[in-house]
């Protein structure tokens, strides 16, 4: 199955399938989505006990993927990118004050959502095989979305970008509401699936489904390379 058949939610049953796209390098832009350290982060699993080991042990399939698939593809799409001319970008949450003061409602939210984490501080910083090089623009957000609440939506139209590839996590999270808010904004989206993780590959695959053909086209990083014929 191909992405042109592939991740078919209910309304897109049937639908024709989708021509091939023309993306040309100067008018296309990778996009990193909060790829950072806090998220990598893991306590030594022989120190805990109870619902902490079985948090831990729920999130190891998660941390399989970020480091067996979604880093490694990532890095060799941005090295890909970056051969073909083609501009990568990179997205953050971070907040500029210590107390978090000036993060968005959503990310003071009790729970697994209530993030501090201060721009400077190690925690916020994107992983070392993932960071932006010369004069590569990355945005700091507190919010979802990397257009909401940063300049990047003028930035890429300054820079004259049409085509914005996502890759990320999560994908029911930060990476879906920043494709929705730049599919909002007429730009032509990608999301490479193997290029971003959710909570649960349950969570993964039916947000896939959910944002494909209407806010996206979703696609792997192999597909998309042949598509553009890049090398």
């Amino acid at each position: 199955m191909s992405w042109k058949t592939a991740y078919r939610s209910i309304y897109y049953n049937g639908a024709p399938e989708p021509d091939d796209m023309d993306l040309v390098p100067a008018e296309t832009a990778l996009l990193v989505i909060d790829i950072q350290n806090t998220y990598l982060e893991r306590p030594d699993r022989s120190t805990l006990s109870g619902t902490e080991l079985a948090a831990f042990d729920a999130w190891t399939p998660f941390h399989d993927r970020m480091h067996d698939i979604v880093v490694p593809n990532t890095r060799q799409m941005l090295a890909t990118s970056r051969k073909a001319g083609m501009e990568c970008m990179f997205a953050r949450i971070a907040c500029r004050t210590h107390d978090g003061r000036d993060r968005s409602l959503s990310q003071k939210m009790p729970g697994w959502n209530n993030l501090l984490l201060p721009k400077d501080d190690d925690p916020s910083q994107l992983v070392d095989e993932l960071v932006p090089q010369g004069d590569e623009v990355c945005v700091i957000k507190t919010t979802d979305s990397a257009l909401t609440g940063t300049n990047l939506r003028l930035i890429l139209h300054n820079i004259g970008i049409k085509n914005v590839i996502c890759c990320g996590i999560f994908t029911d999270q930060c990476v879906s509401s920043t494709v929705r808010s730049l599919a909002d904004e007429s730009f032509n989206v990608i999301v490479l699936e193997d290029c971003c993780a959710a909570g649960s590959d349950e969570l993964h695959h039916k947000e896939l489904e959910i944002i494909n053909m209407i806010y996206c086209h979703v696609m792997s990083m192999a597909e998309l390379t042949a598509m553009m014929k890049l090398s």
